[in-house]
């Protein structure tokens, strides 16, 4: 009987025993796989931002009123097609078109006028040049009878003086010298006469010339004030047309209405407010802001990237792939900016469209485990820092 016990008891030793080593050598073997992974392997970490938007590679123009005013119409409508130049908002323009109309009957009146002085500038300019060849004309003719008679004269004081030395040597008698001395008298003050007349004409020829030269300026002045009037009036029309365009908002390029201020017939808007953005046709890309220190010098072009979009769970609708084309290397907001396309290959039943907002998440090294842990203790160390990017690792399979 206590043989019997005592085979037991060395065979239930013998039992555990066995079972000790078993377990111990499982959970070394266990051990040293774990830190075979926790040294060796590699775990991918990624750049999270939520700050990520899709848009359109064409930038949406915002559709401002350039002046303030009262809403007589207006065509907008969410998701309308647009053409530019097409009106979308038209303010009261009553007082400006009433100005525009005055100017344009003022401006229309000045060409008629401007026209009748052009015609009697020229009508004057022409009797002018006339006057003055009829004077000179004339003048001249008197000149020549002038000097007809002033030859006459001094030909007849001449045969005068002849007699009169003749009369000394008592060869002539004194009745023919008096009459020689009268004709040559005569001739003297026929000559003195036409002298006159020759000074008269020019005196008279000057007079005239002043006279009409002064009416041609006094028209020509007329014609001047005229015509700057006209001109001031075209820059009037040409102001008042433009503010009347700046109350006729248009669409500025071709696209979509993607945004429209709830406006009524009657309502004031203001200088300078937004009532429509017009998003152009063109391709969609992802544009995300990241912290620097998780984007500089680690997110490049060429790199990818994965985008899930607020609204569609991502368990469900899964996610959108993208490459990355541009990378900011200057800090704007706080931020950097990144620029991802959407990868054509990419098969999502989510409905892209303009302004979708959600997350992205770029990996942007592989480290290992045990690095991943030392790090993260440092960070906590160094204590947290609230921004809008994370980080996150994925260990490969």
């Amino acid at each position: 009987m206590a043989s019997t016990f005592f085979r037991s008891i060395r065979s239930l030793d013998a039992d555990n025993s066995q079972r000790s080593y078993l377990g111990l050598a499982l959970a070394s073997f266990l051990l040293a796989a774990w830190m075979i992974w926790f040294f060796l392997a590699r775990v991918s970490v990624y750049a999270v931002t939520n700050k990520a938007d899709l848009e359109v590679d064409r930038a949406a123009h915002p559709v401002e009123s350039a002046v303030s005013g009262r809403v007589v119409a207006t065509h907008l409508a969410l998701d309308q097609q647009v053409k530019a130049g097409d009106v979308l908002v038209e303010l009261d323009s009553g007082a400006q078109q009433f100005q525009l109309s005055e100017e344009k009957t003022q401006l229309a009146g000045a060409n008629p006028q401007i026209h009748s002085r052009e015609e009697e500038i020229a009508s004057e300019e022409q009797a002018l040049a006339q006057d003055q060849q009829a004077a000179k004309d004339a003048l001249e003719e008197a000149r020549a009878h002038y000097r007809e008679a002033e030859a006459a004269a001094q030909f007849a004081q001449a045969e005068a003086e002849r007699l009169r030395k003749m009369y000394n040597a008592g060869v002539v008698a004194e009745l023919d010298l008096n009459r020689s001395v009268a004709d040559a008298q005569q001739r003297r003050a026929a000559a003195d006469s036409l002298h006159y007349a020759v000074v008269r004409l020019e005196g008279e020829q000057r007079t005239r010339t002043d006279e009409r030269k002064a009416h041609i300026e006094q028209l020509t002045s007329e014609l001047n004030k005229l015509r700057g009037d006209r001109a001031t009036a075209g820059v009037t029309i040409e102001r008042l047309q433009d503010e009347v365009d700046r109350r006729w908002i248009r669409a500025p390029i071709d696209g979509k209405l993607g945004e429209v201020a709830p406006l009524r017939i009657g309502a004031v808007v203001h200088e300078g407010e937004k009532l429509a953005a017009v998003i152009p046709a063109g391709k969609l890309r992802v544009v995300a802001n990241f912290d620097p220190p998780a984007a500089l010098g680690r997110i490049r072009p060429g790199q990818h990237a994965h985008l899930r979009l607020e609204g569609f769970p991502w368990a469900q609708y899964g996610s959108v792939s993208a490459t990355i084309t541009n990378v900011a290397s200057e800090i704007r907001d706080g931020t950097i900016r990144v620029e991802m396309a959407l990868d054509s290959n990419s098969a999502s039943r989510i409905p892209l469209q303009h302004g979708l907002p959600g997350s992205v998440e770029v990996e942007i090294e592989t480290l290992s485990p045990a690095n991943l842990v030392l790090r993260m203790a440092g960070s906590l160390l160094a204590g947290p820092k609230g921004n809008s990017t994370n980080l996150s690792a994925v260990t490969q399979p």
